[in-house]
């Protein structure tokens, strides 16, 4: 686990916690899912399979016994490409680093599993997002054409590629299985 300060989740300087995302998490990552994603928030069964998933890495951000944070990684063994499956933060706990926290864990997970390149998609009216993702080094290959429905939002493709060694499989990571 890590702690970090931040102001206003829940009181002014509560340490936000970093951890590992387990079953007992699901309810709620399930509501702060359907509280950022209105219109195609996955369901409880994906959300589920995402966290108990062999092929998977998922975090949370707590301060005190709120979740105000998760992102999840999909970085298969004996892979070389991960994707960053979904990242939500709570509308009142953004701007504080939160995001950035979980996304620097999303590529430390990769380093780990010796993964060579990170993907991800974002939504082409997030420019908030897009811009922490080209500051952790990820740059654009493309666009996805009306791909977040029923809105029919083009998603940009994104992609980082990791430098260095690849590090043994889930050597020195808190959340490798």
């Amino acid at each position: 686990m890590s702690a970090a300060p931040v102001a206003g989740a829940q009181e002014v300087g509560a340490p936000v916690v970093y951890t590992p995302a387990t079953p007992a998490h699901l309810d709620a990552i399930m509501a702060l899912e359907t509280a950022s994603f209105v219109q195609d928030a996955w369901s409880r069964e994906m959300m589920h399979d995402e966290l108990t998933s062999i092929h998977n890495e998922y975090s949370v951000a707590m301060v005190g016994a709120r979740l105000v944070g998760y992102a999840g990684l999909r970085a298969p063994e004996r892979g070389r490409e991960a994707d960053v499956q979904t990242i939500a933060v709570a509308e009142d706990a953004r701007g504080r680093g939160i995001g950035r926290a979980l996304m620097e864990r999303m590529l430390a997970q990769a380093r780990a599993r010796g993964m060579r390149e990170v993907f991800l998609e974002v939504r082409a009216d997030n420019p908030v997002a897009q811009g922490l993702y080209r500051s952790l080094g990820f740059t654009q290959l493309g666009v996805r054409a009306g791909y977040y429905q029923p809105e029919g939002i083009d998603a940009i493709v994104m992609r980082a590629v990791l430098g260095g060694e690849p590090a043994a499989m889930g050597a020195g990571t808190e959340g490798a299985r």
